[in-house]
């Protein structure tokens, strides 16, 4: 349920607690995989994980695929939808650095297509 129609609202609706965009960070930096989003530095619980890549998938943002049936794994990979969140997360970088101590993140390694992977 949306709290208004105010843009920066519905947006807060979609990302705004404490682990979701660091999700998405983490996947336009390339992590695809639930231990590669538990190594992160912030230290994301594992049930909250799994619950932000849930809700994450739900609304479109990422979407997963299935590397293995038995156990069941996924990977995770930005969807169109949540292409259009990097000018958002890159003034948020730059906001960060500029204003909250943050620092220059170091540059993306280049990715293998997820679909190259064995």
């Amino acid at each position: 349920m949306r709290r208004s129609r105010c843009p920066v609202a519905c947006t807060l609706d979609e990302l705004g607690d404490r682990w979701s965009l660091l999700v998405v960070r983490d996947v336009m930096r390339g992590k695809t995989r639930y231990a590669e989003f538990v190594d992160s530095p912030e230290g994301i619980p594992t049930n909250i994980l799994a619950d932000r890549l849930r809700r994450l998938v739900t609304r479109g943002i990422i979407k997963s695929r299935r590397y293995s049936e038995h156990p069941p794994r996924f990977e995770y990979s930005l969807t169109a939808k949540g292409e259009d969140l990097r000018p958002v997360m890159r003034a948020m970088v730059d906001w960060g650095i500029r204003h909250a101590g943050g620092r220059t993140p170091p540059p993306v390694p280049r990715q293998t297509p997820v679909n190259a992977r064995k």
